[in-house]
């Protein structure tokens, strides 16, 4: 099957808001057929996921999301702003120390998938940590009240279905996870 392409021609850019974590532009856009649109744009580093998974147990961290005002269980994740070009593996190993004061002794890339490529430029490298020590902790100041604990991956595949779990990433990584054979 064929893609269909279709050439969508940027105008002008302009940047309308900026801090450390994004940047959202709104582009003006000429179609194909020669109307003119605007898109808005939310640019934001590639970050990681783990899924630490040993002994039929997987490591979640719960946190308080302000978007939605409310904490969830999630896979612990993130990004290094202040080096967004940073080895992803390397990111992943730190995110999953800081987070959960895990150490994997074996870490494997599954692949890369894109968080709303709808409005973002933002994707997520997705790791499975296995063969885990526990060491310390080392959160961040947004990563305040942060906490850990172990769930059987049954548990886990229950808090999806009945809602506990309502992070699309996370929910994403296990299934491609397990799409992939690795779990």
């Amino acid at each position: 099957m064929e893609a269909m392409v279709t050439e969508i021609k940027t105008l002008s850019t302009k940047t309308v808001y900026e801090n450390k974590w994004m940047r959202v532009r709104e582009d003006k856009i000429l179609r194909e057929s020669g109307a003119e649109g605007i898109f808005g744009v939310v640019e934001k580093a590639d970050f990681v996921v783990i899924l630490p998974i040993s002994d039929g147990y997987i490591h979640l961290v719960e946190q308080y999301r302000y978007a939605v005002q409310a904490r969830y269980w999630e896979l612990p994740q993130g990004s290094w702003e202040e080096n967004p070009d940073a080895d992803p593996a390397v990111i992943a190993a730190g995110e999953l120390q800081e987070e959960t004061g895990l150490i994997a002794e074996k870490m494997i890339y599954l692949g890369h998938q894109y968080l709303a490529y709808g409005y973002s430029n933002q994707g997520y490298h997705i790791f499975l940590a296995s063969k885990l020590q526990q060491d310390t902790r080392a959160l961040d100041s947004e990563e305040e009240g942060l906490i850990t604990r172990r769930f059987t991956l049954a548990e886990f595949e229950q808090m999806i279905v009945n809602g506990t779990i309502k992070d699309a990433t996370s929910v994403n990584a296990y299934g491609f996870a397990r799409l992939k054979g690795f779990i």
